[in-house]
């Protein structure tokens, strides 16, 4: 094969198309995320941490400070499950509340390890588990889809995006 110019140029084309859709799929599955119900989002979430979790979380409570959301966990966990998805949701909508504040403050590592934490709770039944036969949308099985299709250091990534804007950041304004 005879190496020109033309050839150069389609190669180096596709090879940036290539990089270039790999570092589209993290905004893109991030936005996708982002416009599911709170309640997919929710879900997404459980099914990501229990799911991908022995590939995706190991990192996650290793690097953050977990201790600076025990109590808030902790407060959590003495709930009852109704009261635990009600605190589940204004979390995932940014409402108002105390615990959206507390949660609002906390960097992103915390706030990965935090829903990991969740996440093995509502497995050992201390947080209210996701319902026996729960069905996750289309929508969010296409969100679901598309973070086990990343890489580990995309699916990171996306969980920080999607976590990060939750609650509600009491020093913004």
């Amino acid at each position: 094969m005879t190496f020109t110019a033309d050839l150069a140029s389609t190669s180096f084309s596709n090879a940036f198309a290539s990089d270039n859709q790999l570092a589209n799929a993290v905004p893109a599955t991030t936005a996708l995320f982002k416009r599911l119900s709170v309640d997919d989002q929710l879900a997404v979430l459980w099914y990501v941490y229990t799911e991908c979790g022995r590939s995706i979380t190991p990192a996650a409570p290793g690097a953050a400070r977990l201790q600076l959301a025990e109590g808030l966990l902790n407060q959590i966990k003495q709930m009852s499950h109704a009261q635990q998805l009600e605190v589940m949701r204004d979390l995932a909508a940014k409402r108002n509340s105390q615990i959206s504040r507390s949660y609002g403050i906390l960097s992103p590592n915390t706030k990965l390890a935090f829903w990991y934490q969740l996440a093995e709770w509502m497995v050992q039944s201390f947080v209210v588990p996701m319902p026996p036969g729960y069905q996750l949308s289309r929508d969010g099985e296409k969100v679901l889809g598309a973070i086990k299709q990343l890489d580990f250091g995309q699916q990171i990534t996306v969980l920080r995006n999607t976590v990060i804007d939750m609650g509600v950041d009491p020093l913004a304004d």
